[in-house]
């Protein structure tokens, strides 16, 4: 490979992840409140259509560039939001869990490309997400002093969210198999 083919294709893979970024971004607008501070968004189809259609790799870059926006300031969370704030929150560990998300699709990308894998990786990286971010919550919770168990932190923000991120995981799914190959010479 040229070296004039390799930085086509590194300024290539860059742009494909900074939109793969903007798709999460307007995947979290689309935002329902919830009583746990925990929104009910697209989120996370968002981050696993785009590990799914981009890869791991690039997909895993899409959320590191999502979340790095969303820390410097710029309104791509849920609510418009964003700043160091989102993430001294209760729904924090939740933004961060979107990176294990990725990680975790990214993985099972190396072992097997077949739609099955793709599905538990998504099923397997969305309880990643559930876990760090239900982990965050409790401990965000207990420093408040709030007396919290984990119990109760599953019972308000996983429970609620099975059958939504259920569906989100089927739709993410179907457009994968939709889009995927209308991307693939693209993304070559």
């Amino acid at each position: 490979m040229s070296k004039t083919s390799s930085s086509h294709t590194h300024v290539r893979d860059l742009v494909f992840s900074a939109l793969g970024a903007v798709l999460i971004a307007i995947c979290s607008w689309i935002s329902i409140p919830a009583p746990s501070g925990i929104s009910f968004t697209l989120q996370t189809m968002g981050v696993a259509l785009v590990c799914a259609l981009l890869g791991g790799r690039r997909g895993t870059i899409s959320v590191i560039i999502y979340l790095l926006l969303g820390l410097v300031g710029v309104p791509v969370f849920a609510g418009f939001s964003g700043g160091p704030g989102a993430f001294a929150s209760v729904a924090g560990g939740y933004l961060v869990g979107f990176l294990f998300t990725a990680l975790v699709m990214w993985g099972f990308e190396k072992l097997s490309k077949k739609w099955w894998v793709l599905l538990i990786s998504m099923i397997v990286g969305l309880f990643a997400c559930y876990a760090f971010g239900s982990v965050w919550f409790y401990i965000f919770c207990t420093s408040q002093g709030k007396a919290v168990t984990m119990a109760y932190v599953l019972g308000i923000c996983v429970l609620p969210f099975l059958a939504w991120d259920g569906a989100k995981i089927a739709v993410a799914m179907i457009l994968t198999g939709i889009l995927r190959p209308l991307l693939a010479k693209v993304l070559r």
